[in-house]
């Protein structure tokens, strides 16, 4: 940072105290199993506290090979943080998974274990609970952490804090020449070393002030020292002063703007979000964030966004309950979430194909490339500056508004008055995440997000919405492993569906329930719910479903060794791919049929069944499947003593697929 001035001496003792002996052995106690070293810079806001602890981890970076983590545990707003997304984002910085729904001690110790090799350093940025601070500690000594926050950490052992007041008055008047040049400090010292001493030697006082002097160019530096001198003791101190000169000096759009920007999520500000909140043009509200930048109101934080001073939200939010009605500022929000919505709409559409078949793949990837077509018409009808160039742009405007984004639906689901609105943002958020990332990669927002669903679901009595959140989550749940959770949640999603009336919930929470006693190895219960299932696809004449239940039954009474009840099943699964007119289904259920003759000893029906489904694979042109069946013909001649027969099935597997033998496996349908 080009700002950062002074703090020599607490640089210095920063630096000693790496390598000092730690508290607990001066004391006498008895030290713990060997941790990081913690330091700590507390300050109040606005005193540079972050400042600092970013210079200093510049200067040992070189000491610690493995970079800089950075997480955040209080917002802007002064929200907390979870400790599961601090942990999170620490995690995604080593480039770790992040398991979706993983309780807060499975991802303490993954970043613990990520971090038992590493020499890296941790910056903890305005912590408040010592207990959050904790579960992030490494557990090697090899690992630095440094934290900011208000006051000590009383509940972190063997913290030694480095508590900031103001610069002194030459690092202050240095702070000033680097905002507006030496000209006007050289004319008038004293009055520059009067400003500083004015300033309390706050440094964001310093860059507000600062900031006006730049922006006023014909203004003395003592009089506005003299300014800051002759307003009232309740200003709220050098840092109000100086917030009150930049606010009283701005036009009313420009005051009106900056009161509302306390509402922008994790004060993370971008032009759309001023914009919409101020109910002006992107490109105005582009200017006047530029202006607010260059004022100390706001911080670069990349390309196009801004940060809103965490040390000026108290300050801002105090004006916007004063002079702006509380329908105002519902509005304004509302504004702000229907822009969101729109933009990730737009992000969205990016992500899809727009020419059906484009990819070589016909019938749903045909499909999704004409809805792809479809989106984009309607995208026409947005302005401009609702529009991406490219996927490209959409999926980096994605990346780095994702905090933000994720911060807003949180939000909105936590206010309850805009439910309609929350409900939209967080199912276009899941959207643009689905398109841009696919399901698997972006399960970890997936899951925070269908848990916001619920939310919203159970607190309106919205039964198909909450069945469907709580299917999602179970889903999430059973793909990590959490198969007992799992359960519970497809049981509870299936209370729901009946609620709802809606018979796709019940019948999809009905089948999942079976799938998660089939993962426990509860072949009796999962055959049970499976029938339930099956019962009510029949009663209502969905064969897709019941071709697919009837496998699935198949499985579970194949595993438990039931092989009459097994080949019933999938005689009954490909007599109805056979209606379906689905080859390759009808193939698969053959060939799983032939696989429960063979382990009922019956290898002579195995070998018919097992080239009826050879020949099926073959006019569905599977060559996988081709394959897979032809090594278990061999198999079977094999057991029949006919090995020359079974020589020239293995070759034409060999033929279709090449010598990997894993190619040839044939999974059952819960695989």
């Amino acid at each position: 940072m080009t700002d950062f001035v002074g703090r020599r001496r607490e640089l210095k003792e920063l630096r000693e105290d790496i390598a000092r002996t730690g508290l607990d052995t001066l004391s006498g106690r008895k030290a713990k199993s060997p941790r990081a070293r913690v330091l700590l810079i507390a300050g109040r806001p606005g005193s540079g506290r972050t400042a600092l602890a970013e210079a200093f981890v510049r200067e040992v970076g070189e000491d610690y090979p493995d970079g800089v983590l950075r997480t955040r545990l209080t917002s802007p707003g002064g929200q907390a943080v979870t400790t599961e997304r601090a942990i999170r984002t620490l995690l995604e910085g080593l480039g770790e998974p992040t398991p979706p729904g993983a309780a807060e001690d499975e991802l303490s110790s993954a970043l613990r274990a990520a971090l038992a090799h590493r020499r890296a350093i941790l910056l903890v940025d305005d912590a408040a609970d010592p207990y959050q601070v904790d579960a992030l500690l490494p557990d090697t000594p090899e690992c630095l952490v440094v934290i900011t926050a208000e006051g000590p950490l009383t509940g972190i052992p063997d913290v030694r804090p480095c508590t900031l007041g103001g610069l002194d008055t030459p690092s202050g008047v240095q702070m000033l020449v680097q905002r507006i040049g030496d000209t006007r400090i050289t004319v008038d010292p004293r009055a520059a070393e009067d400003l500083a001493e004015a300033c309390g030697g706050q440094p964001a006082a310093l860059a507000l002030v600062g900031g006006w002097l730049a922006a006023h160019p014909k203004a003395a530096v003592s009089d506005v020292a003299k300014q800051l001198h002759d307003m009232p003791a309740g200003a709220g101190g050098p840092l109000g002063r100086g917030f009150r000169l930049v606010y009283e000096s701005l036009p009313q759009p420009a005051q009106r703007t900056l009161r509302l920007l306390p509402l922008a999520p994790a004060g993370i500000v971008d032009s759309h979000t001023a914009s919409a909140l101020a109910g002006c043009s992107v490109a105005a509200a582009q200017a006047t964030l530029d202006d607010f930048a260059g004022l100390g109101l706001l911080r670069h934080a990349s390309d196009g966004l801004f940060q809103l001073p965490g040390c000026l939200v108290p300050l801002l939010r105090a004006l916007l309950e004063s002079k702006e009605r509380a329908g105002e500022v519902e509005l304004a929000r509302a504004r702000m979430l229907e822009r969101t919505v729109r933009l990730l709409h737009s992000c969205r559409v990016m992500a899809e194909p727009d020419d059906p078949g484009a990819d070589g793949t016909a019938g749903a990837a045909g499909m999704a490339g004409a809805a792809g077509t479809e989106a984009r018409e309607r995208l026409e009808g947005l302005p401009r500056a609702l529009r991406f160039p490219d996927r490209r742009a959409a999926a980096t405007w994605l990346d780095t508004r994702l905090p933000a984004l994720s911060a807003a639906a949180t939000l909105a689901v936590a206010d309850g008055g805009l439910d309609t609105l929350a409900r939209r943002l967080v199912a276009a958020l899941v959207r643009a995440l689905a398109a841009h990332r696919g399901t698997a990669a972006a399960a970890p927002e997936l899951y925070g997000l269908h848990r916001l669903v619920l939310d919203v679901a159970v607190r309106r009595d919205l039964h198909r919405e909450q069945a469907a959140a709580l299917l999602n989550l179970a889903d999430l749940d059973a793909e990590t492993g959490r198969t007992q959770e799992a359960l519970e949640r497809y049981r509870a999603a299936l209370d729901a569906g009946r609620a709802a009336n809606d018979p796709y919930a019940t019948g999809r929470a009905m089948e999942s329930v079976g799938g998660a006693y089939q993962e426990l190895a509860d072949w009796h219960r999962a055959a049970d719910w499976f029938g339930r299932a099956l019962s009510q696809a029949l009663a209502r004449g969905e064969r897709a479903d019941e071709a697919r239940l009837y496998g699935r039954l198949g499985n579970v009474h194949t595993y438990a060794g039931r092989y009459g009840d097994a080949l019933r099943s999938w005689r009954a699964a490909a007599a109805g791919y056979r209606k379906l007119a689905d080859v390759p289904g009808q193939a698969k259920a053959l060939s799983e049929m032939a696989r429960i003759q063979e382990y009922a000893g019956r290898p002579e029906e195995s070998l018919h069944t097992c080239r009826e489904a050879v020949e099926l694979a073959r006019r569905a042109a599977d060559l996988r499947l081709q394959a897979a069946l032809q090594v278990r013909l061999a198999d079977t001649l094999d057991r029949l003593g006919d090995p020359a027969a079974a020589r020239l099935h293995r070759s034409a597997a060999d033929r279709l697929l090449g010598d990997d033998p894993a190619a040839c496996e044939i999974r059952s349908g819960s695989d």
